[in-house]
């Protein structure tokens, strides 16, 4: 299963080796991270999408991680209340003929068009990972040249219900 972690950090040279080497050591593997700066200088947040087996291994990696001196905080935030994004660069195989109509397939996916050249253009999208999935499928057709994305990027939502706060949290919903 996959769990969301993520970790406020010291911004300092080795962290992110160590965090993830501390990972791959106890083989967890990574299917994203995305790291950058913090509203206060010095302090970097990672966001890391692993592939967990049980939730007693998660426990002992989180502990783990928490004595990392560089480590400020780490949280678990899967089944919290969060905003998550991913952003996706595509460039697309594409002739002045076909611009309008791959212009119709990204439309209803909020992407835009952010470089165009004589043989392709470069769409850009964000939002949930199986959104941009779903987007790459439709333009496949249309011959993919290249994708970049940058890994799925967590917060957690202003409110967090405690179990006594569930009506007052569909409410809001």
């Amino acid at each position: 299963m996959k769990r969301i972690i993520t970790l406020t950090v010291q911004d300092r040279s080795g962290v992110l080796n160590r965090v993830t080497g501390l990972l791959q050591r106890r083989q967890f593997n990574i299917t994203s991270i995305s790291v950058g700066p913090t509203e206060t200088e010095g302090i970097s947040k990672m966001t890391l999408v692993v592939d967990v087996e049980d939730d007693q291994r998660l426990e002992q990696v989180t502990k783990q991680l928490n004595k990392q001196i560089d480590v400020l905080k780490v949280s678990d935030i899967t089944d919290k209340a969060v905003v998550s994004r991913e952003l996706a660069l595509i460039k697309v195989s594409s002739g002045p003929q076909l611009r309008s109509e791959i212009n119709g397939v990204i439309d209803p996916f909020r992407a835009i068009i952010v470089d165009v050249c004589k043989e392709s253009l470069t769409v850009q999208v964000t939002g949930k990972p199986e959104k941009i999935d779903a987007l790459i499928e439709l333009l496949r057709p249309y011959g993919i040249k290249e994708i970049a994305r940058t890994g799925l990027t967590a917060l957690q939502r202003g409110f967090q219900p405690q179990v006594n706060d569930l009506t007052a949290y569909s409410l809001i919903k």
